[in-house]
C-alpha cells in the first residue's frame, strides 16, 4: 500500500469520525495536498537533506568518482528551475545539490542596494533566502505531482492508471541540499549560534563558514583579507555544532574555510600558555623582527620565542602581518585544526583553479586527517581560459615542445582558439572537476555566481536583439522559440506561477462553482 492510499484511507476514517460536517470533504483531494506537502518544517528538509550528504560524503570516500556538484542561487526561482532542469536531464537530482552564495546577497538581495562581499547585508536575508529557496522547490514538487493527478484522473484503462499512480508513489522531490554561506558568522560566537539557528529552521543541513575577522571580512577573491587565531574560529564551529544538536538535525553538517592562502594579515596576536601550543603555532607565522630590549619603540607589541625578543610588523591600520610565502602551511594548520575540533568538510578559497596546488595542500592535511574532503569554489573570479592556457604553455616549456608560435601573456586571444594549445586546456577544463575529485580530494564542486552572469548575458542578448532591428523577433527567437523546443517549462509561466494548483485547489474547495483559470480561452494552450 502507498502512502498515498494510506493517507485517503486514513482521511476517510476522520471524515467518517466527523458526521455530515464533513460531506463535501473528498479524502482523495486532501491525499493529494499532503503528497504535494511532504516537507512540513524547514527541520524536516534539514533532517532530510543531511541523511543525503552524509550518504554522499561515504559514497566518495570509497569512490572520488563520485563527486557532488552544485549552482549558487539568489532567488528562490532560480533554484527551483535548475533543479527541474536536472531532473528533466538526467531523471535523478542524485549528488546535485545547491549553494546560497553571501556573494549574491550582498549584491542582489540587500535593502541596502548592490553591496560588496564584505558582511554589511543583512544577516537575515540569508535565512530568508534558504526559506525561498525551499518554498520554491516545494511549489516545484506540487506542481509536478499535479500535472500527475491530472493525468490519473484523465486515463482511461486500469493499465494506465497504474502506470501513474507508479509515479505518484515513486515521484522524486526536488528538495536537496543546500550549502549556505554565514560569512565569518556575522559577530561573536553568539551571534554565530543565533544566526546558524535561522539557517537551520529554515532547512540548511550544511552551513559554510570562514575564518575571517567579521567585521573585517572581505570576498575570498579580493584583497585585504584579515584571518583570526584558531580558538576564535573553533568557537563559531562550536557554535554551530550546538545550534544544529539543539534543533535535532544531529548529522549537520559544518564547512570549514580558510582563506589564509589570500590573507597576509591577523587582527590579533593569539593566546599561547606553551611552546607549541595552537596558539604559538599561529604566531609563528608572523612576520617579526628580532629586537633587544634596549631597542624597543614606544607602543611596540613583543613576542617572546626560544629565548628571543621578536617584533611583529604592525601596519598603521593596526594589524599584523604574516611572513610572505606562508599562506599554504596555514591553510594546512587551519584544516586540520578545524577538522579535529568538529568541521566535516573544508575550504581552502585560492587564488587560481589549479589541481597540482590544492593537491599538495591535501595530501599534507590527509598525512593527519586521512578522510579529509573538501568542498572547492570553480570561482567565476578565475580567469578559467588563461589559466589553463598557461598551464598548457608552461607545461609544454618544460616538456621542451616548442611553444614559439604562442605569447604567453596574451593566450585568451581569440586568435588562439582553435590551437591544439586551446584544445587541451579546454579538455583540461572539462575534466577539471573529476581529476580534482581524484587527485584533489575535492568532494564537492560548486560554482559560486552562476547565474548572475547568466542573468546579465542573456539579458545583453535579448536588449540588443529587441531594441534593434531584430524587434519582436529578438525576443520570438531567442528566447520563446528556443523554450518551445527545448521543453523549457517556464514557457508556460501562468502554470509555473501556479495557476493551475491553484484551480485544482478551487475544485477541491468550491467544487463545481470553482471559477477556474485554465479554460478553453487561456491562451496557455498555445503550449
Amino acid at each position: 500500500m502507498s502512502q498515498y492510499q494510506d493517507d485517503i484511507k486514513a482521511v476517510s476514517v476522520l471524515k467518517a469520525q466527523q458526521g455530515s460536517a464533513w460531506n463535501a470533504i473528498n479524502p482523495e483531494s486532501a491525499a493529494r495536498m499532503r503528497a504535494q506537502n511532504k516537507f512540513k518544517t524547514g527541520l524536516d528538509i534539514a533532517k532530510y537533506t543531511a541523511r543525503i550528504m552524509r550518504a554522499d560524503m561515504a559514497a566518495y570516500d570509497l569512490d572520488p568518482s563520485k563527486y557532488t556538484q552544485s549552482l549558487g542561487c539568489w532567488h528562490g526561482f532560480i533554484g527551483q528551475q535548475k533543479m527541474i532542469s536536472i531532473k528533466k536531464h538526467f531523471n535523478s537530482t542524485d549528488r546535485r545539490y545547491l549553494y546560497l552564495s553571501g556573494w549574491m546577497v550582498a549584491a542582489l538581495r540587500s535593502e541596502f542596494g548592490p553591496l560588496p562581499d564584505q558582511s554589511m547585508h543583512e544577516k537575515t536575508a540569508v535565512s530568508a533566502l534558504i526559506r525561498e529557496l525551499y518554498t520554491f522547490l516545494r511549489q516545484a514538487d506540487a506542481r509536478e505531482l499535479g500535472g500527475l493527478f491530472r493525468q490519473l484522473d484523465a486515463a482511461a484503462s486500469a493499465a494506465d492508471k497504474a502506470a501513474i499512480q507508479h509515479k505518484i508513489d515513486h515521484h522524486v522531490t526536488h528538495v536537496v541540499p543546500i550549502i549556505a554561506d554565514i560569512d565569518a558568522g556575522f559577530g561573536n560566537a553568539e551571534a554565530t549560534y543565533l544566526l546558524a539557528k535561522q539557517f537551520i529552521e529554515a532547512g540548511a543541513c550544511c552551513i559554510q563558514i570562514e575564518n575571517q575577522v567579521s567585521d573585517e571580512k572581505q570576498c575570498g577573491h579580493q584583497d585585504g583579507k584579515v584571518t583570526v587565531p584558531h580558538e576564535d574560529f573553533l568557537a563559531k564551529i562550536r557554535a554551530i555544532r550546538y545550534a544544529f544538536l539543539e534543533l535535532g538535525v544531529d548529522d549537520g553538517i559544518i564547512v570549514a574555510r580558510t582563506d589564509s592562502l589570500g590573507a597576509g594579515l591577523t587582527k590579533q596576536i593569539a593566546v599561547t600558555n606553551a611552546p607549541g601550543d595552537l596558539g604559538d603555532q599561529y604566531n609563528a607565522f608572523l612576520d617579526c623582527d628580532e629586537v633587544s630590549a634596549d631597542a624597543l619603540g614606544n607602543g611596540d607589541v613583543i613576542l617572546k620565542r626560544d629565548g628571543k625578543l621578536l617584533r611583529p610588523k604592525r601596519l598603521p591600520s593596526n594589524l599584523f602581518q604574516f611572513r610572505p610565502g606562508s599562506g599554504e602551511a596555514r591553510c594546512v594548520l587551519d584544516c586540520i585544526t578545524s577538522l579535529q575540533n568538529g568541521a566535516d568538510l573544508l575550504w581552502i578559497e585560492t587564488e587560481k583553479p589549479h589541481i597540482g596546488q590544492i593537491g599538495g595542500m591535501v595530501r599534507e592535511i590527509r598525512k593527519v586527517m586521512p578522510n579529509a574532503k573538501l568542498v572547492y569554489n570553480n570561482s567565476p573570479s578565475f580567469n578559467w581560459t588563461l589559466n589553463f592556457r598557461q598551464q598548457v604553455y608552461d607545461a609544454w616549456k618544460a616538456e621542451g615542445k616548442d611553444v614559439s608560435a604562442y605569447e604567453r601573456a596574451q593566450l585568451m586571444s581569440a586568435e588562439y582558439d582553435a590551437t591544439d594549445l586551446a584544445q587541451q586546456a579546454d579538455e583540461k577544463i572539462r575534466t577539471f572537476q573529476a581529476d580534482a575529485a581524484r587527485e584533489a580530494g575535492i568532494f564537492h564542486h560548486l560554482i559560486t555566481l552562476p547565474t548572475y552572469h547568466t542573468a546579465a548575458l542573456s539579458t545583453d542578448n535579448l536588449a540588443k536583439e529587441y531594441f534593434g532591428d531584430q524587434g519582436m523577433l529578438g525576443y520570438v527567437a531567442g528566447v520563446q522559440r528556443k523554450e518551445i523546443r527545448q521543453g523549457i517549462a517556464c514557457v508556460k509561466h501562468q502554470n509555473m506561477s501556479g495557476s493551475d494548483l491553484g484551480d485544482d485547489h478551487k475544485d477541491y474547495f468550491s467544487g463545481d462553482a470553482a471559477l477556474k483559470a485554465a479554460g478553453k480561452d487561456n491562451t496557455m494552450n498555445q503550449f
